[in-house]
């Protein structure tokens, strides 16, 4: 399963842990980078940079031959702590980077002087351009099976685009659960894949068991589309709760929505609401369960080490 990227990384086999807000952490990385694979964690998920220096600084110790890791920088205005973020990664080190919603242009340029490489989300070939005249390592190419905020295109039309447009490598996130997941997307061009959904279901994943166990009893035929959380279309199951509310905007969000002067605002309070009902569905018991997932639960049949999910996609 040699590739451009277990080259440039380093690792065994071309497979990233993708970054989950609220479910990576550094046990999972830990157990990631010791099986032959990189690991990647949301710097949001450390409420303060001393955390985020403290978390590199143990992965550094935890490394291993055949495995790295790296953070995830969300690089728009949203996130306020993006400047202390990457400021603090490249002072302490580490692998990699993955750039999401925002222009990485900062991030390459700052990750490159302290020899970080920097993949970056596109959802199309317009972006995937974009990035790569700036400088991408990578491109991290997300289609309509992704968990969480997914693109449009199909893993077959967006890989076979990217790779016949763009001259660096395509690593395809959306849609793997197991073995023949991974030779498909490498059959369609892929240098890698990025993986996240079926490691929720692991040990080392600080969510609760609710959490976990609904990944095991729900499949492909349970994740729907919602506009509830973050005022972009997300992927989650579609549990009882989820139902309930549903998952179309409401007729006055949609309203406001139009006003031009208070159309940021509103996404800004949809997308805080949203996240803390998705951090208290994660991380404590209730019946508002907003539990993130892509249809590759579909392979989910047990929670399990991460060494066994990793095996799974490998053997």
């Amino acid at each position: 399963m040699s590739t451009t990227i277990t080259d440039v990384l380093r690792i065994k086999y071309p497979i990233i842990q993708a970054p989950m807000f609220l479910v990576s952490n550094v046990a999972m990385v830990t157990e990631a980078m010791k099986s032959g694979i990189a690991g990647c964690i949301p710097a949001l998920n450390y409420r303060t940079l001393d955390e985020l220096r403290e978390a590199i600084r143990t992965l550094k110790k935890e490394k291993v031959d055949g495995g790295s890791f790296g953070f995830n920088l969300i690089v728009n205005k949203s996130n306020v702590k993006y400047k202390g973020q990457l400021e603090v990664i490249c002072e302490e080190g580490c692998d990699f980077i993955i750039t999401s919603l925002g222009s990485p242009e900062e991030t390459i340029k700052q990750a490159h002087k302290s020899g970080i490489k920097v993949f970056c989300d596109v959802v199309d070939l317009k972006f995937a351009k974009k990035v790569e005249g700036l400088g991408a390592d990578a491109i991290i190419a997300v289609n309509n099976e992704a968990g969480g905020h997914r693109g449009n295109m199909t893993p077959e039309a967006l890989i076979k685009e990217l790779v016949a447009n763009c001259n660096i490598p395509i690593i395809s996130a959306g849609g793997v659960g197991c073995k023949e997941d991974v030779d498909t997307m490498l059959g369609y061009g892929a240098a890698g894949v990025s993986v996240g959904s079926p490691f929720i279901a692991s040990i080392e994943a600080n969510v609760t068991e609710e959490y976990k166990q609904a990944c095991v009893d729900y499949g492909a035929k349970d994740i729907v589309m919602t506009e509830r959380i973050s005022g972009t279309p997300c992927t989650v199951i579609n549990t009882p709760y989820v139902k309930k509310i549903g998952t179309k905007a409401t007729w006055i969000e949609n309203l406001l929505n139009k006003n031009r002067k208070l159309k940021k605002w509103v996404k800004m309070i949809r997308f805080s609401i949203g996240m803390n009902a998705t951090k208290n569905a994660a991380t404590k018991a209730t019946y508002k369960t907003v539990w993130v997932a892509g249809p590759s639960i579909e392979y989910t049949n047990a929670i399990l080490p991460t060494k066994d999910i990793v095996q799974r996609l490998v053997k």
